[in-house]
């Protein structure tokens, strides 16, 4: 029987810091100062969600935690170090994350971009040193789809169509495909390698899966984007209104809230049909789609 989803993700929210407290190096070995900021930039914040995803695919797929935990250790790494890159004057020019001052806010720009690079290298490091799938073919697949999510066809794309257009009107189909890539590709290869740590799957389930995970990554950018619109810095651990104060391209911004909610809602629909096929095995990933559409930060 499932044990109650509240349990279960704070455990494992907790299982995830602790091993990324274990994982990340520290201020003992040099450089100190980079290593002290890395785990701030990684410690004490976040809810982790990317982490939630892989282990409930990890489930799907009967994987063992401890290989999912490497899995999502790389993943929170690679997101953690966006976050840093992202709050950069250079780029959002932000000074709160996760409710305490960014990381070039509290150290500064130089150190800020080398925790970034650091972050990255770790992730990979930690999937190259671990075994953690059944055979070395599907671990290089898990190093490839993450290392795509994070690059020009993923993750950093999807930023810099972002940072072309401040200022700009974007249809809908445009805005998906900027947010497929910016926030979606990340999503995306948590679910695909978390379940990737356990036994294989076939193609038509890895295609479900696939579609499952490009489904909720959108949702999750339409709840943010709405709770940019609504919540309180102070409720969100980050400057809340700022899309709207630089004029970015958002789905409240073109469709309003309440149409933003609902498109939120169809997400989460979608994302249930994909999951189908995988009958009560998928049920933690649809208790985590729950969580995302129908969280308040």
């Amino acid at each position: 029987m499932i044990a109650d989803f509240q349990v279960w993700s704070k455990n494992h929210q907790a299982h995830i810091e602790t091993s990324l407290e274990t994982l990340l190096p520290t201020a003992k070995f040099s450089p100190d100062h980079l290593h002290d900021a890395m785990r701030y930039a990684v410690l004490g914040g976040g809810k982790r969600i990317r982490s939630l995803l892989a282990f409930a695919a990890g489930e799907l797929s009967m994987a063992d935690e401890e290989r999912v935990t490497i899995a999502a250790v790389a993943v929170e790494l690679i997101h953690a170090y966006s976050l840093v890159h992202d709050d950069l004057p250079c780029m959002d020019d932000d000074v709160l994350r996760r409710g305490k001052p960014t990381c070039h806010v509290e150290y500064n720009e130089a150190i800020a971009l080398l925790v970034g690079d650091s972050l990255q290298s770790l992730a990979f490091q930690l999937l190259a040193e671990y075994r953690l799938a059944v055979t070395p073919q599907v671990q290089l697949e898990m190093i490839k789809r993450l290392a795509q999510a994070a690059g020009s066809r993923g993750m950093a794309g999807g930023q810099a169509i972002d940072l072309a257009n401040i200022g700009k009107t974007l249809s809908l189909p445009e805005l998906e495909f900027m947010h497929i890539q910016k926030t979606g590709a990340l999503i995306r290869s948590a679910v695909m390698i978390g379940a990737c740590c356990g036994n294989s799957l076939n193609d038509s389930q890895l295609k479900n899966l696939d579609h499952f995970a490009k489904y909720i990554g959108l949702a999750f950018q339409v709840v943010d984007d709405v709770l940019d619109t609504e919540a309180t810095s102070e409720t969100l651990g980050k400057t809340a209104g700022k899309d709207a104060k630089n004029n970015k391209p958002t789905y409240v911004s073109i469709l309003g809230v309440k149409q933003a909610r609902k498109l939120a809602e169809k997400l989460r629909h979608d994302a249930y049909q994909t999951l189908e096929i995988f009958g009560a095995a998928a049920a933690r990933l649809r208790q985590v789609t729950d969580f995302i559409i129908q969280r308040e930060c």
